[in-house]
């Protein structure tokens, strides 16, 4: 192995993952719009900004590969990286996909099958992610400044799973062989355990004393509360349309991957709050 290029290498699982890696010995590059200039191993890297990928890529043999965000369609500035990474001979791409898939927005289909379709690289379809919870994900932030989750998905479950287990499970494919055990292309990665909202709710109250109220909206108030939280319009509009999904059951499933790849259970939604209990206090308001 030459080395690891992480995208997204500052965000929630990338940092995670750079973490282990190191701790592995494993060489890595960090990639971000804004590296720290006191991290020899960063480096700038901007979807973009195509100038920015051939040297992001050059020199190593392995990518962590978190696609564009808020955008329905990754493909067109992921679709010429993925010709450079082949070009320059990265041996295994290890995407950073969704198991929930959002409605009319078939390039993440896409690029998924891209990826599956390469020797040696593998989707990781993640469920939601448990720092949703937390600000500055607007969830969070509703929650820490208004004591509420709105949400148009009713009592439909989700497997609610961790970043730090996504990053383990991340590892543990970026650091073994080139074909592992099978050549499984795939992994739908889920928390233990699959909750509603108000099951979510129900824990943070418990474990925080922060009383969090579930409020029911509409599909539309849902994608008005998304973009009043900043994100693009079509994006918010492909987010609060996957609740109607939710409500359906189509999101409520649990795998063994995690445990599979890592040899360790991934974390409980319970023990998630516990570790972060005071990020939801607000105005004088104080987790006990």
């Amino acid at each position: 192995m030459t080395g690891v290029l992480v995208t997204g290498g500052t965000g929630k699982t990338g940092t995670a993952l750079v973490e282990l890696l190191r701790g592995s010995g494993v060489p890595v590059r960090v990639a971000s719009r804004n590296p720290s200039a006191g991290d020899p191993d960063a480096v700038r890297f901007d979807w973009d900004d195509p100038a920015t990928h051939p040297a992001a890529l050059r020199g190593v043999d392995r990518v962590f590969l978190v696609p564009p965000t808020n955008t329905v369609d990754p493909m067109p500035p992921v679709r010429p990286f993925l010709a450079e990474a082949q070009r320059l001979g990265v041996r295994r791409v290890v995407l950073l996909g969704s198991a929930v898939v959002l409605p009319n927005a078939p390039g993440a289909l896409e690029l998924a099958a891209q990826v599956r379709s390469r020797p040696g690289w593998v989707v990781l379809r993640a469920s939601g992610f448990m720092q949703n919870f937390l600000s500055p994900h607007p969830v969070g932030e509703r929650i820490r400044r208004h004591g509420e989750i709105r949400t148009a998905a009713d009592d439909g479950r989700v497997g609610w799973i961790d970043a730090r287990d996504i990053a383990a499970a991340a590892s543990a494919l970026l650091t073994e062989p080139d074909v592992g055990p099978g050549d499984q292309r795939d992994y739908l990665l889920t928390g233990p355990k699959a909750l509603s909202y108000r099951d979510a709710a129900a824990i943070i109250t418990g474990r925080t004393g922060r009383p969090v109220r579930v409020v029911p909206t509409g599909v539309e108030e849902q994608a008005a509360d998304y973009r009043a939280a900043g994100v693009p319009a079509e994006f918010a509009a492909a987010l609060a349309a996957v609740e109607v999904g939710i409500r359906a059951g189509r999101e409520d499933r649990i795998s063994t991957a995690v445990l599979d790849l890592t040899g360790r259970p991934p974390r409980t939604f319970a023990e998630f709050v516990q570790e972060h209990a005071t990020e939801w206090a607000d105005d004088g308001v104080l987790a006990r």
